[in-house]
């Protein structure tokens, strides 16, 4: 397999210290270590990415086309309101490339204006409600397809 990109959205620069008894006390930075030694240790690379910005995601998942990789994504509170980003998912889909959409904690335990994702009918998989590990999960059924 070639590069996975795990994408972050915004906020999620926050980890540790946002409402740490929602999403817990681990950081971006112990997020991406955790990932990057699990890659090693599956002999994968990926590529770890955070932006506060929808442009910026929408980039990545353009530049996820062109490389023909595997996308693991947070879109955080874009999951919720961004058709545009939905519609570069929808043409990761729909180009046979794999998309899990992943979330720290279950948006349907949470309030209602979460429980609706634009991102998840176009998705491969969601995970979600798994803490962090909900991303290591997301890349093990990637690795496993």
């Amino acid at each position: 397999m070639s590069v996975i990109y795990v994408l972050n959205g915004p906020n999620l620069n926050l980890l540790g210290a946002r409402e740490p008894e929602v999403y817990g006390t681990f950081t971006l930075s112990d997020l991406g270590d955790s990932l990057q030694a699990w890659a090693e240790a599956k002999n994968q690379t990926i590529k770890v990415l955070q932006t506060n910005s929808e442009d910026e995601l929408i980039g990545w998942i353009h530049a996820a086309i062109e490389e023909k990789s595997a996308v693991v994504i947070n879109p955080a509170a874009f999951t919720h309101y961004s058709y545009a980003l939905r519609d570069a998912c929808a043409a990761l889909t729909g180009s046979g490339l794999s998309l899990v959409e992943v979330h720290i904690t279950n948006p349907h335990t949470r309030e209602a204006f979460r429980h609706n994702s634009v991102i998840s009918g176009v998705a491969t998989g969601v995970i979600a409600g798994f803490g962090v590990d909900s991303y290591l999960l997301a890349l093990e059924q990637l690795t496993r397809r």
